[in-house]
């Protein structure tokens, strides 16, 4: 096969074939085919698209260039859950231990946050002690003994995807719908599980802006794993402004707790509900999604979830006592006011730039090799609908770095827009597929 005739194929848009595909992931995984080659594919397919069956062969490719987890030693339906990411988006901690309380086994793969949308192993890692790095054995064993376990994902998982995207990161070849697809999903079918819940954000601190290409890509994974002989199902939420009032590592995760205890913000418990009783749904425990809300409300109102939480923070060596004290967890040494300029109603919070002056703060990073500040981030005490009067403070930022959080807070003001009148509240999810 020759990578020059494929990419003159492609560029003249025609499809290209199971084997061409192979070969172009398989060598370029291997360092056979250099980065030029590469990019000039890579292009031509953002610029002409793929078809269903080329987005299909194309994840599949990359789901086989590294290891294939096998969780057939976990009993039961195993439900994985992923978010295209967002800002205060602590969904995970809140569901997978609702879902494994009513009896749902998560074995969980996640990330580390780049940029401002944070990192669910990252916020874990604020519980002291909490490890994020298992063998196979001791991810297989954990979840068959307290049905939960969420690791960090191993380099050796869907490698084609890390080295495919590092290369559309640096050749603006990104926001393509079939390569977008194939980069999520060939790690979460290398993961292993049975059904999968897929959570696509869309708005101003999202990587989908509309809710029409959000519902687009949604629509694609879901045919895509279902292809693959998976249960899926993708939720289209909203992203205008952040998710909650904690936005940052350890933050986040005492958010969570609260959110365990039933005293959780109403837009992260109404999504958290939401999530959970499809997961629920998914693992088969529940008649329907309602069915399964309904049993994921009984499980934070009978503490199940929570003492559920706590094992999973024990059995992954972190200190379970964060959930009955706080004072545990580190803390900031700074912290900054941002004070409202006028009476009004808030009409608008972006996401985006609360993400970034969470990022310039120190809770995020520019580059994956970048150390983050587990105690850095912002809390949100007013919201888009909410009242404020001139004076009043509707965020604090934290941090150890002084200066760094006079920029953020700089940043954060800019976020918020007041007016004379209330707008209509936007609903936290938008569009169900695949139920």
């Amino acid at each position: 096969m020759n990578m020059i005739e494929m990419i003159a194929k492609k560029r003249d848009g025609l499809a290209l074939s199971g084997e061409e595909i192979r070969f172009f992931i398989e060598g370029y995984t291997d360092g056979k085919i250099p980065d030029y080659q590469a990019a000039a594919l890579l292009m031509a397919i953002y610029l002409r698209g793929l078809t269903e069956e080329e987005i299909f062969l194309l994840t599949k490719s990359m789901m086989l260039s590294g290891d294939v987890i096998d969780l057939s030693q976990i009993r039961g339906i195993k439900v994985d859950k992923h978010s295209t990411g967002g800002v205060g988006d602590k969904t995970t901690l809140i569901i997978a231990p609702i879902a494994a309380a009513c009896g749902i086994p998560i074995a969980k793969m996640s990330g580390r946050g780049l940029g401002f949308t944070g990192g669910t192993v990252d916020k874990m890692e604020s519980v002291p002690g909490m490890q994020t790095s298992l063998s196979a054995e001791q991810f297989v064993k954990q979840v068959n003994e307290i049905g939960l376990s969420v690791i960090g994902q191993t380099a050796h998982v869907a490698p084609a995807d890390k080295k495919l995207y590092a290369l559309r990161d640096v050749t603006a070849t990104v926001g393509n719908l079939g390569l977008i697809t194939s980069s999520i999903m060939s790690k979460k079918l290398a993961s292993g599980s049975d059904a999968i819940l897929l959570d696509v954000k869309c708005g101003s601190g999202a990587f989908m802006e509309t809710e029409a290409e959000a519902a687009d890509l949604g629509e694609m994974m879901v045919k895509i794993g279902r292809k693959a002989g998976k249960k899926m199902v993708a939720v289209i939420s909203d992203m205008n402004q952040p998710l909650g009032r904690m936005v940052g590592n350890s933050l986040e995760i005492q958010e969570a707790i609260e959110t365990l205890k039933g005293n959780g913000p109403e837009d992260l418990t109404e999504l958290s509900m939401i999530l959970a009783g499809i997961m629920i749904y998914l693992g088969e425990k529940a008649e329907s999604p309602e069915d399964g809300r309904r049993m994921a409300e009984l499980a934070i109102k009978d503490g199940g979830a929570l003492i559920k939480f706590g094992e999973f923070i024990a059995a992954q060596g972190g200190n379970a006592e964060v959930i009955k004290d706080f004072r545990i967890f580190p803390k900031a040494k700074h912290c900054i006011e941002i004070v409202c300029r006028k009476n009004g109603y808030i009409t608008a919070l972006y996401a985006q730039k609360i993400g970034l002056a969470s990022q310039c703060a120190g809770a995020g990073r520019l580059t994956k090799e970048d150390t983050i500040d587990l105690t850095a981030g912002i809390e949100l005490l007013k919201k888009r609908g909410d009242f404020v009067q001139k004076g009043e403070t509707v965020a604090v930022i934290y941090g150890n770095n002084r200066k760094k959080l006079e920029e953020a807070a700089a940043i954060a003001e800019k976020a918020y827009t007041v007016s004379r009148q209330k707008t209509e509240e936007i609903p936290i999810v938008r569009k169900m597929i695949g139920l």
